[in-house]
């Protein structure tokens, strides 16, 4: 038998030396379960073996864990092409769901030299949704000091989104026109943030009732899309981010400069084998034949762009907005709003860890907290200065304002 399966709780053989071992009390742990693919109803609140922390490995006891898009695709195992690419095809492989999590460190591996118990720390890790989770240290950065566990557990899969698909994807560049589609959702709201942080003009796509919101987070303009489509103005854009959308490609390059990006950040709608991947596929076909750059992201959980998410958040650069939090009881039903698409910021933050008593409370004082940073952080690091030029370490544009904005040079900020 391998030490994984030892780790995991597997049964030792009847009769064996160490079955016969007086064995330590099993350690519990309360976690949302799904034994196979479907709706919210195959997700269960139940008692499971609580993990035991590897070498490489940090146990974090749960204080929130961020819900997003994706636990959606691998609970009901859609399109299909996820189950074909190793997720498992007739049942989850990872049997407890959950990605983006913050809590503090209630145990450390042998070979872990980051971190040490008690620190505060977020990241990703499989089996969020639980009152404890285990990850490789790689995976977490200790949390920003200036936000609550429930706004760094929204940070992780829909800022490393947001900076990969505008920094990597989408090659942004100080005064670039940025047209953000989806600009009140979970990977808008930091993307039109991070843009602005990067130089850029931004304008948000979204609907009436978030147009005050995606305004609060930065966007120099703001469209409704219920009251003129973005395609039908005169403006081209350099860079265009678009967040799980259904528009045809022909209508979005229309509104794209001739040597422009357009960088598509999810694959949502669809048929049941590829979804909407469907979209990413015509992208990369047509992008050689075009002077257009278009194509999918595909966003990897960085550590070191975690770190760069945390100090962007600590220099008040970036805040990340909750919609609502729910307990984990509620689980189920915060898929159900997810899946409604109606949520402004990031989509739930679930707190594992507070009675049913405490809920209602922490979801309205979450939510004002979200909406008053939101509005009100006050940006007065100084700008950096115009590139190119010759200080020493500033070869690159994001190196520069990087070093100039948390480096010796800055200032510090603080909310108003």
């Amino acid at each position: 038998m391998n030490s994984t399966a030892q780790r995991r709780g597997a049964a030792l053989p009847a009769g064996s030396a160490q079955s016969r071992e007086p064995r330590p009390a099993r350690q519990t742990m309360k976690a949302i379960v799904q034994d196979h693919y479907g709706s919210q109803d195959v997700l269960q609140l139940r008692d499971i073996d609580k993990p035991t922390v590897g070498d490489e490995e940090v146990l974090v006891r749960v204080h929130a864990a961020g819900l997003h898009i994706g636990d959606w695709h691998f609970m009901t195992g859609l399109p299909y092409m996820l189950r074909i690419a190793g997720f498992g095809v007739l049942a989850p492989k990872i049997h407890v769901r959950g990605m983006d999590v913050a809590g503090t460190v209630e145990a450390a591996g042998q070979n872990v030299t980051l971190f040490q118990t008690g620190d505060q720390i977020f990241g990703t890790c499989d089996g969020s949704f639980a009152e404890y989770a285990c990850g490789g240290q790689d995976k977490f950065a200790l949390k920003p000091k200036n936000v609550s566990f429930e706004h760094a557990a929204d940070v992780p899969t829909y800022g490393f989104a947001a900076l990969q698909g505008l920094r990597d994807k989408g090659k942004i560049q100080p005064g670039r026109k940025v047209l953000t589609v989806g600009g009140s959702e979970g990977v808008g709201t930091f993307a039109v943030q991070i843009a602005k942080f990067f130089g850029a003009e931004v304008t948000g796509v979204c609907s009436a009732k978030n147009v005050d919101m995606v305004r609060s987070v930065g966007a120099d303009q703001v469209i409704d899309y219920t009251q003129e489509g973005f395609t039908e103005t005169e403006q081209r854009y350099d860079l265009i981010l678009e967040m799980g959308g259904r528009r045809s490609l022909s209508d979005i390059r229309r509104a794209l400069r001739p040597r422009g990006h357009l960088v598509l950040v999810g694959a949502e709608g669809g048929g049941r084998w590829l979804g909407g991947t469907d979209r990413w596929i015509r992208a990369l076909r047509v992008s050689p034949f075009v002077g257009q750059t278009l194509g999918p992201l595909a966003t990897m959980p960085r550590k070191a762009d975690l770190e760069f998410l945390k100090n962007l958040i600590q220099a008040g650069k970036v805040t990340p907005v909750i919609d609502r939090t729910y307990a984990m009881g509620e689980v189920p039903e915060a898929f159900r709003f997810l899946e409604n698409g109606k949520a402004r910021g990031k989509v739930v933050s679930v707190v594992a860890t507070c009675r049913q008593s405490q809920i209602s409370t922490m979801r309205r004082d979450t939510y004002a907290a979200g909406a008053r940073l939101a509005n009100s952080v006050a940006i007065t690091a100084p700008t950096p200065a115009p590139w190119p030029h010759s200080e020493p370490g500033c070869k690159h544009v994001h190196d520069c304002i990087e070093k100039h904005t948390f480096g010796g040079d800055s200032q510090s900020v603080s909310p108003s």
